[in-house]
């Protein structure tokens, strides 16, 4: 991994570094801020022609809502694939084209948040319901720009609760497997129902875990039945993350 001043056009370096954004915005403290200068932070990487990829959750809103204040970037995108019907509500508020993954080739960038994110750009990712869609829609895109605040960056993932999209009658199974991991799995509610999400499924989430090998585990739990999407993004890992933090956005990129 390594780090780059945004201030740097050039391509961050192989390596380990700690260099910061310096000098040119104001200390910011709250989450919201954090959110909202790394959303800013994002435009960098969007070119007029471009079709993207857009994510789902909290921070990508901020990046949502600077991408609509940035009129000419706005126009001169050709078009955007969502990960969730939110996003898609909210992309076309703005006049920007909605395009279904289906009928695009490939897409230049993918931004998305992250639950968590480690030293090796490998993330969970969930916590909005839109994991299966947002890892087919990542999987499109030459590169995978994540945004997020610094109290994401874990040096290893299974802090935040793994996201696991299910078939609702494996539910009980699934379970039971993830207790033979170390894990507790607890179906998640909206109100005092099951959540659906937006492929009509449920969603475990599962505490407890600590994923030393994310691109094993990965494999492993998709192979079980009943496993839409497991929430752990190893295969479709960050290219670099551009973290928020209470000096400024670090660039950390990812070999």
């Amino acid at each position: 991994m390594s780090t780059q001043n945004p201030s740097d056009n050039s391509h961050p370096s192989t390596g380990i570094g700690n260099k910061a954004h310096a000098g040119s915005v104001a200390p910011v403290h709250s989450q919201d801020e954090l959110k909202a200068l790394v959303g800013q932070e994002a435009l960098k990487y969007v070119k007029t022609g471009d079709i993207i990829g857009v994510g789902t959750g909290s921070t990508v809103n901020y990046f949502i809502k600077a991408l609509g204040a940035n009129e000419a970037l706005r126009k001169g995108l050709k078009g955007a694939v969502s990960s969730s019907e939110a996003t898609t509500a909210l992309l076309r508020e703005l006049g920007i084209p909605v395009l279904e993954a289906s009928l695009v080739d490939g897409l230049s960038i993918y931004i998305d948040g992250a639950d968590e994110i480690d030293h090796d750009g490998y993330m969970i990712k969930g916590g909005g319901a839109a994991l299966t869609r947002e890892k087919i829609v990542a999987s499109l895109a030459k590169s995978f720009i994540c945004i997020a605040d610094e109290s994401k960056l874990v040096s290893t993932l299974g802090r935040f609760p793994l996201p696991v999209e299910i078939i609702p009658m494996a539910a009980t199974q699934l379970m039971r497997r993830f207790e033979e991991l170390g894990g507790s799995a607890k179906l998640r509610l909206k109100g005092e129902a099951p959540l659906v999400t937006d492929n009509g499924q449920h969603i475990l989430d599962v505490s407890g875990l600590q994923i030393k090998e994310p691109k094993a585990f990965e494999s492993l739990v998709s192979q079980w039945a009943g496993v839409v999407t497991v929430g752990v993004f190893a295969y479709q890992q960050a290219t670099l993350c551009l973290l928020a933090t209470k000096q400024g956005v670090k660039t950390l990129k990812f070999n």
